[in-house]
């Protein structure tokens, strides 16, 4: 009773937090969650891999980077749309993603998870090596009209493409929900991360099911590289700094949770824009995901302790 009474109050306090920096700086909300939308667009596929898989894969953004680096490719060459490259980009990407789960990420499973980390981080260095020799460390960018297009609400003016990923990151828990509750692969996934050893039993093909799972998730942060060009510079480096909003997102939210990941999205968004609405926070608003996840982890610990 009394948990459900401060998980009220928590909730109202929320709402009543919200509401006051809508009415004072509204900026703040809406651009907070079109950032929260591409981070949860993001994070989710990961949270997939941790949640089915059990691995964290701290290359995660190095994929969405190669994705990119594949559509600005593809779409210099072919004069395309990233739109329309997005689908060939995906699949692509999803096969990399399976073949790297066949040479890799399926030899480490049954490893301790220091070494899995160390994996996978190689992977993620390896990566961005790779692309630092092919496209050097410059900056490229693709511009697009529709990515400035704007809205305007009285004296209040802002920009509306990014909510594209807001779109998306809900489309994304649609999906996944729908695949995982009504196919048989999505079944035979949730019951392979609930039970990999009983789902064997019952003949559930578990690597099968762990190289498809990868595969979807690879593809699915591929199909964000592919939407992430039309809006931001790319560079070797760009993808590290979402996979640690990611994996805070997915500490946040609990593994296994992805609906959550929404949550924790908008709390994060909403935060760092928070930030930046003040010339004197401004620097702060790019650590404050650290601040976020530090909080999670500790107010869980004081939790269990209590328990």
């Amino acid at each position: 009773m009394a948990n459900k009474r401060n998980a009220a109050i928590f909730a109202a306090l929320i709402v009543a937090a919200v509401a006051g920096i809508l009415v004072w700086r509204p900026t703040v909300i809406i651009y907070g969650l079109q950032a929260a939308g591409l981070y949860a667009s993001i994070a989710i596929p990961m949270g997939l891999i941790l949640g089915i898989v059990h691995i964290v894969n701290l290359a995660h953004g190095e994929f969405m980077m190669v994705a990119a680096y594949l559509t600005y490719m593809v779409c210099t060459a072919l004069g395309i749309d990233p739109f329309v490259a997005m689908i060939p980009v995906a699949l692509v990407t999803a096969l990399v993603g399976f073949i790297v789960y066949k040479l890799t990420i399926r030899q480490a499973l049954k490893a301790p998870e220091l070494n899995q980390l160390i994996l996978t981080f190689g992977l993620a260095i390896s990566l961005t090596q790779l692309a630092n020799l092919l496209f050097t460390s410059q900056t490229r960018k693709m511009s697009f009209g529709y990515v400035s297009a704007s809205l305007s609400i009285g004296e209040l003016s802002f920009g509306v493409y990014n909510f594209v990923f807001v779109a998306i990151a809900v489309l994304m828990v649609i999906g996944l929900r729908l695949f995982l509750t009504r196919t048989t692969a999505g079944k035979a996934a949730l019951a392979v991360g609930q039970n990999p050893k009983g789902a064997a039993i019952v003949g559930i093909d578990v690597d099968k099911t762990y190289g498809l799972v990868f595969a979807l998730a690879t593809g699915m942060v591929g199909m964000m590289g592919a939407i992430f060009i039309t809006r931001s510079s790319i560079f070797p480096a760009v993808g590290s700094p979402f996979t640690m909003k990611s994996f805070c997102l997915i500490a946040m939210a609990g593994i296994g949770n992805i609906p959550g990941i929404l949550g924790a999205s908008v709390l994060l968004g909403i935060s760092e824009n928070f930030l930046k609405a003040f010339r004197e926070t401004r620097g702060w608003a790019d650590i404050v995901f650290f601040v976020l996840i530090i909080t999670v982890i500790l107010g869980r610990s004081i939790k269990g302790k209590k328990a």
